[in-house]
Order: structure tokens, then C-alpha cells, then sequence
């Protein structure tokens, strides 16, 4: 186990690319955005020097309580291998008590009936949090979609959606919904819709400066697109799309 150096980012970027659990929140250049947090990066690696396992940590001060350690969708790593998981786990041990941190929170990217996930992760002391109701409990959304075009045609895609999606899809258009590639000065309808849907759904929203932030540090590195549909003109829809991998 060690701590990522100045000289290790390139080894780091590279296995992040290819790893299968890659995502862009253990990335080195979400820590350009998360300016506000202290990032460190733990890795587990093998005999050879290759990272086998690694774990983006951001630490913080809580007011009153003291530094809390946190990953979003970390760890990256064969999610069944414990002497990875242990490994990492000793490299979160010396961070808390480097930053006198009470504690450390995970949201990992694992399907909720990963038993031997669950069965691994309690033996190493984690408390599993199954009670969560709503997008307040979590940090992180807590389920996921996703939609697989790896190598895919648009058509091939298309065909694999259930037939009531491709009905509402055709129906969008004929009804007249583009979808258009926003740029940054879309983000102030982007972020309209966002407080709109939060106040509904009763999550948290960041401000408007963070997305911009976000724009600037991802978008031009090719880590990110920005999505809009609209309709008669007017804005009715956003994504983010996120890219870390190549």
C-alpha cells in the first residue's frame, strides 16, 4: 500500500482508463473541481509496482466534529480480491490518522445484491447503510441506470431499448423534441431545471458557479459533454454526460 505521488499520476490515469470500474469521481481531474476538499489517492499495488486497487479520498472539516475522509464510487479494484480491499482499507487506517479523522464514508459503485461484496467489506468493519428512503440520506444517487453503447451502433442501441421507450423516443420527435450539445453558456437553462427538479424530488443542487466550474475543468479534456433537449425553442431537459476512460 502506498500514497499516490507526483510521480505515480501517470501510472495512476493510465489504470484508471482501463479498468472496468473506472469512474470519473476517482479521478485526478475531478480534484480540480473538488478544490475545496484535500484529495489524496491510495493504491494497492503488486509485487511489480502495478496498481492492482485504488482508492480516491477526499478529506474535509466538519465543524465541531473534525475531518471526515469520503470516496464517491471508489473502490477501483477487483471488488471480491480482500487482500486488495485489506490493503486499501490499511492505506485509509494511516490517512485518519495523518488528518485526525473520525471517519471515512464510501458510496461504491456495487450492485445492492453483491452478497459477497457485503460479506467482505463488514469483515473489514464497514457498517453496510440498507435504510436509506430518499436522495437526501446519500450523498451519491444510490441506483443507477445505465445504457451500454460500447461498440455499438445508434440502430443496435435503438433495438435494445423495451418497445414502450422506443414508442416515447419516436413520439419526442415527432412532436418536434431536439436534442442539442449545450455549451457553457446553456449551463444558466441547465441549472433552471436542476433547482426546478430538486425542489420536486427533494435533493440537494449545487450552485450554478459549480457546474461552470465543472464545464471548464471537464469539458475541454474531452471528460464531458453537456445535453439539452428542447421543444418549441425552450429548454425541457439536461444531461451530463461524464467521460474519463478513453
Amino acid at each position: 500500500m502506498k500514497l499516490l505521488e507526483e510521480k505515480d499520476k501517470a501510472k495512476y490515469k493510465e489504470f484508471l482508463e482501463k479498468h472496468e470500474r473506472c469512474n470519473f469521481q476517482q479521478s485526478l481531474e475531478w480534484g480540480e473541481v473538488k478544490t475545496n476538499w484535500t484529495k489524496e489517492v491510495i493504491l494497492s499495488e503488486d509485487e511489480k509496482g502495478n496498481i492492482r486497487g485504488s482508492l480516491c479520498v477526499w478529506i474535509r472539516k466538519i465543524p465541531v466534529f473534525g475531518n471526515i475522509m469520503y470516496s464517491a464510487r471508489g473502490p477501483v479494484c477487483d471488488i471480491h480480491n480482500e487482500e486488495v480491499l485489506q490493503d486499501i482499507v490499511d492505506g485509509a487506517d494511516l490517512l485518519a490518522k495523518k488528518y485526525n479523522a473520525f471517519v471515512l464514508r464510501i458510496e461504491p459503485d456495487i450492485k445492492k445484491d453483491d452478497i459477497a461484496f457485503r460479506d467482505i467489506i463488514s469483515r473489514l468493519g464497514f457498517e453496510i447503510k440498507d435504510d436509506s428512503k430518499d436522495f437526501k440520506d446519500e450523498i451519491q444517487p444510490r441506483f443507477v441506470f445505465r445504457l451500454d453503447i460500447k461498440n455499438k451502433t445508434e440502430d443496435e442501441v435503438f433495438a435494445n431499448f423495451h418497445s414502450k421507450t422506443r414508442y416515447n423516443i419516436r413520439l419526442a420527435k415527432k412532436k418536434g423534441v431536439e436534442i442539442k450539445k449545450g455549451t457553457r453558456e446553456d449551463l444558466k437553462d441547465f441549472h433552471n431545471i436542476m433547482v426546478e427538479t430538486g425542489k420536486r424530488d427533494n435533493f440537494i443542487i449545487r450552485s450554478l458557479s459549480y457546474f461552470e466550474k465543472m464545464y471548464d475543468e471537464l469539458v475541454p479534456k474531452g471528460h464531458m459533454k453537456l445535453l439539452m433537449a428542447y421543444y418549441e425553442g425552450k429548454p425541457i431537459a439536461r444531461n451530463y454526460t461524464n467521460y474519463v476512460w478513453k
